[in-house]
Order: C-alpha cells, then structure tokens, then sequence
C-alpha cells in the first residue's frame, strides 16, 4: 500500500534519508486538470524516499473523492506517502489516513505531522511534538501542519493565540527545530517564524493564486518540495513541475490518439454549440441562447480535461512563446497556400475565408511576441470582429474592420 493508514502514533523508518511535500492536490475538485497537475507531483515526488501531502487531498469528505484520490495515488506513486489533514479534509478522513498527528522517526531528521486544519492546533498534537522534542535521539525536527502560522506574506494563518500555543510546545528544545512546513496557500513562500525557516507549498494541484504583491501567480509554477540532508545539515528545494513527468498515458500510441480525437470532436460541439447560440439569439430565443452558451463551456471543459493529457506543460513565458512558430506559419505559408489552392478551383469563400484568417494570425503572433516579453500593458483594449475574427489593439477601436468592413458597434471588446 502506497498510502499510509497512520495507526501509530510513533512511526520508525530507517530508510527515510528525504522526503517530497506536496500541497493541496484537491481542494478545488478531482477534475482532471488538478489531477495531472498531482500525478506530474506524485512522479517527482516518487524520487525521494517518501512522501507526505499537506492537506486537502479533497474538495470535502465524501467517501468517493477519497476513494479517486486513493486510487491515483496507489496506481501512480512509487513511494509511501503520508497524509495531514487539511481544512477540506473531513468527514471520511480517518478511515482512509488514521490518526491527525503522529511523528516519523528517520536517521537523519525525524517528520512531526500535527493537525491544525481547524485553526487550531489539536491538544494531543502539540504534545507529541512536546514528546519528540524530549526524546535524545531526535535531533533535526520538520514540523508539518496546514494552515500557516503569522507570516510576512499572507494573512490567511492561524491567529496569534494559537501560535502562542505551538511556541509553548516546542520552547525547551527550539534548537531541534530545522523546517516548520504548511500549505493551505495556492503558491509557495519561504520566511521565517520565531527564526525557524518556514516553507509554505500548496502548488500539487489546486490552481496558482495571488499570494500579495510581492508573490503573483504568474511567478509561481505547480511544484513539490524536496527535504533533504546536505553537510550534515538539512535544506530545502522547490522543485517546479515542468514538461509531463507523468507521462505514462500519453506513451499509448493508441491511447494518445484516442485523446486527440477526442479533444477535435469536443470542440467541434463547442463551436457548434456556440454559433447555433448566436442564431437563437438574433431569433429571440433568448433562453435557448444562454441554454447553448452553457453547454459550449461544457464542451470546453471535457476537451480541456482530456488535452490535459496529452499536452506537455511549460512556464508561462515560455508557453506563450511556444505559440507564435503556429501562428507565423498559418499566416506565412498555410492559409496563403491553402487559398491559393481555393483560388485556382474557384471556391472563392473559402478563399475568403483563408485570408481573412491570415491577417488576423499575423496579429495574433506580433501580440503574443510582446505577451512572451511581458510586454502587453493592462489597459490596452482588445476588440475582436465578429464577422471575419480579425483582432485589433489600442484604446480606439477604428470606425470598420479593416478587413472585413464590419462597423465598431458590433466589435466584441476584451479589457483587464
């Protein structure tokens, strides 16, 4: 069994030299999205000698989400891994993880896991912790818990009481004291409380949030954390979870076309969806209008999901680069050939229809290029024409589109 029902509350493993933290894999759903983004930290992770999840594997406690996280979690880990209740974790969480704290004895540095999903540090926790602490043979102590304590970084932590409470624990021997580790955070931080270094990581699934002004989720990737011992002592790594490390279901020739198939049939149903929502709508019905617009996203969202699997994730900049070879080449070569072809047979809409494209991709690869610069300003608008899709920037829209001639009234408009 790779996931580790604690019953014992003083676990000894001589072969823990490090381990992999992964935060909050599944507090905002098991969609698929999320679960990719765990499975690509459970493969990294699966190169240290354990693991541990620092809360909300779970978007609440129902017997069925533990049962698909359990599920993945046993098929794609190769390595134990070890639970600590997040504030998402209730209801079943004991029949699946056991006991809220306990402590993991290993020969370099021994892990503390007590329970504060609550806001509130459990009793019987802080005195383990009391209890390792005494103990000789502990020397280097990481202290895991969910919530945060006060920090430079976010205000979502325990109160100032409740971190009184833990101070008091560990008081006698705060020398022991190397990492205290939390999640509960959509990003990572590292700082200091009471001068133990603090490490904050909830980048194993959930999606990447604002921090504070000083933390932006576009500067934080999906990520684990590696502890480890280096010159006697131990140190800490955030590891940025880059390409597909989980990989194994792309690998199927069969199975990764299956995908791609799907991905084209799911959002051929979303652009169906969708122009047959806008003809409802210029017929008055309204209803039916909002009706197809839902069930467009919803078409969306399966595609999303499965291109999830076979798409290889890079950082940001370095994805929006990755667009514009695509663009520059319908616009310099496909779509000019592809028009010239319709030419040549008179299907002179559809020739239309290529160049009309052209000229908007070649918009779409000069934006990107300032996007992957991070050159885009917030308040430039973005109006886009209807009719034939061209793309134009700038605080004005012009009177037409210069492509088609459609008039500005009718130009949806983008701004942040």
């Amino acid at each position: 069994m790779k996931i580790q029902k604690v019953t014992d509350e003083n676990l000894f493993r001589n072969d823990m030299h490090s381990l992999a933290i992964i935060g909050d894999p599944g507090c905002e759903g098991l969609g698929t999205v999320m679960m990719q983004t765990y499975a690509n930290a459970l493969t990294e992770a699966s190169k240290e000698d354990a693991v541990l999840v620092v809360g909300d594997f779970v978007p609440e406690g129902r017997p069925d989400f533990y049962s698909d996280v359990c599920s993945i979690t046993e098929i794609i880990s190769k390595k134990d891994v070890y639970a600590l209740r997040g504030n998402h974790d209730t209801g079943d969480y004991d029949n699946y993880f056991g006991l809220h704290s306990y402590a993991v004895e290993g020969p370099l540095f021994t892990l503390v896991v007590i329970d504060n999903a609550m806001r509130v540090f459990e009793p019987q926790g802080l005195q383990l912790l009391k209890n390792e602490l005494e103990k000789d043979s502990v020397q280097n102590v990481a202290l895991a818990f969910h919530i945060p304590v006060p920090n430079h970084y976010t205000a979502n932590a325990v109160s100032v009481q409740e971190y009184e409470k833990l101070k008091e624990a560990y008081a006698q021997h705060k020398e022991k004291m190397k990492y205290m580790i939390c999640g509960h955070v959509h990003s990572c931080f590292e700082d200091e409380a009471d001068g133990i270094p603090l490490i904050c990581t909830g980048g194993g699934g959930a999606f990447i949030e604002d921090v504070s002004k000083d933390i932006k989720a576009s500067d934080v990737e999906h990520h684990i954390v590696r502890l480890f011992c280096e010159d006697g002592k131990l140190r800490h790594e955030f590891v940025w979870l880059r390409g597909m490390p989980y990989a194994r279901e792309e690998e199927d020739a069969i199975n990764a076309d299956m995908l791609k198939t799907v991905v084209g049939n799911e959002m051929t149903a979303h652009l169906k969806y969708l122009a047959f929502a806008e003809e409802a709508e210029t017929r008055g019905y309204v209803r039916v209008a909002n009706l197809f617009r839902a069930l467009a996203e919803s078409e969306y969202r399966h595609a999303r999901a499965f291109y999830t699997l076979i798409h290889k994730p890079q950082s940001y900049r370095e994805s929006v680069k990755e667009f514009v070879p695509g663009e520059e080449y319908e616009y310099t070569t496909l779509y000019k050939m592809m028009a010239e072809y319709a030419a040549s047979h008179k299907y002179t809409l559809t020739e239309q229809a290529y160049r009309a494209a052209a000229k908007a991709e070649r918009v779409h690869a000069e934006a990107l290029k300032k996007a992957a610069g991070g050159e885009t300003k917030a308040a430039e608008k973005i109006y886009v024409c209807p009719i034939c899709g061209y793309v134009m920037i700038g605080e004005n829209a012009p009177d037409r589109c210069p492509v088609c001639g459609a008039p500005e009234r009718t130009f949806e408009v983008f701004e942040s």
